[in-house]
């Protein structure tokens, strides 16, 4: 891997389609690489005004850009529904899907549309749900799902999914989605290699980035967010801009592939270069993949199509 790896090294994307979930911070950053490498991009979300706002941003940086919003809420099966279905129709093929949107730590449990605990259901059985209906699309394309280092205290809570009986924000229901991503992306590879469609499936996370992740969750005055901002921020974040480097790198590299997990290389993979993200045991566990995909596919009513 070449180190330390920069935008600058993401190979020509004329004639590629990316869709990116996720309007804002590392989201946001993912689009005006693609766009200015000459992607033609999609950039998906539940916020019109905010998903606008970053396309004129995006086309006053790159005047000749291809790149439009279009509205998808992960947490109603609806919307994917929707959305997907909008793209099969618009779009000939996919070349890069990133599952790059998520919630975090929201101190009080909420429920999506379809009565999943929010974080959980945005987090994993959206975009789970989202890339099986993109799959006539991606057909020799590549996803990328993101994770968080937040994935090594995750465990997943078979008996208590929707976290009904005991709902902890971080070390429970996040932890636990984040964990649930590196699964989905590790089973996506070994069902498409078994199935004999040409698919790359991997993840990445952004390291500690100074996104707005923090304050729309635990919110902008929590304990989280002071802690964040005056002891942790300065010491161990890095920007939206270098948290999206392990993303683009695992979606556009000729050297990424699938199976593997991509990160920042320094202070506990909170900053620094693009390297290979460590993958904790539970996040190899066959078994449990399995057992989520096949939950997953009876929550979301979505299957593998073979």
């Amino acid at each position: 891997m070449k180190t330390p790896w920069t935008v600058q090294d993401i190979p020509p994307q004329k004639d590629k389609t990316a869709i990116i979930t996720g309007t804002g911070g590392i989201g946001y950053e993912c689009a005006l690489a693609l766009a200015g490498a000459g992607a033609s991009v999609v950039l998906a979300g539940r916020n019109a005004e905010k998903g606008s706002e970053a396309v004129t941003r995006i086309l006053r940086a790159y005047p000749d850009a291809s790149v439009r919003f279009e509205e998808l809420d992960l947490a109603s099966l609806q919307s994917i529904h929707e959305f997907a279905a909008r793209m099969r129709d618009q779009l000939a093929r996919l070349d890069i899907l990133l599952n790059n949107a998520a919630v975090m730590a929201l101190p009080v449990r909420k429920t999506t549309a379809d009565g999943f605990e929010m974080q959980f259901g945005t987090n994993h059985l959206g975009h789970f749900a989202l890339t099986l209906q993109l799959l006539p699309l991606l057909r020799g394309g590549r996803v990328t799902t993101v994770s968080s280092t937040a994935n090594k205290m995750g465990k997943i809570n078979f008996d208590d999914l929707q976290s009904e009986r005991s709902y902890s924000p971080m070390m429970g229901a996040y932890s636990q989605s984040k964990l649930a991503n590196i699964l989905f992306a590790q089973e996506l590879q070994r069902r498409a290699d078994a199935a004999g469609f040409p698919l790359t499936s991997n993840s990445a996370h952004p390291g500690f980035s100074t996104t707005d992740l923090i304050a729309n969750g635990p919110g902008a005055n929590s304990f989280m967010n002071r802690v964040s901002r005056y002891t942790l921020r300065p010491f161990f974040s890095q920007s939206p801009a270098s948290g999206a480097l392990p993303e683009l790198y695992a979606a556009t590299s000729p050297e990424a592939h699938g199976f593997e997990y991509y990160g920042p290389r320094d202070r506990f993979e909170l900053r620094g270069p693009v390297t290979h993200a460590k993958i904790v045991d539970r996040a190899k566990n066959i078994a449990d993949a399995q057992r989520l995909w096949q939950i997953s596919e009876q929550l979301t009513g979505v299957r593998f199509p073979v």
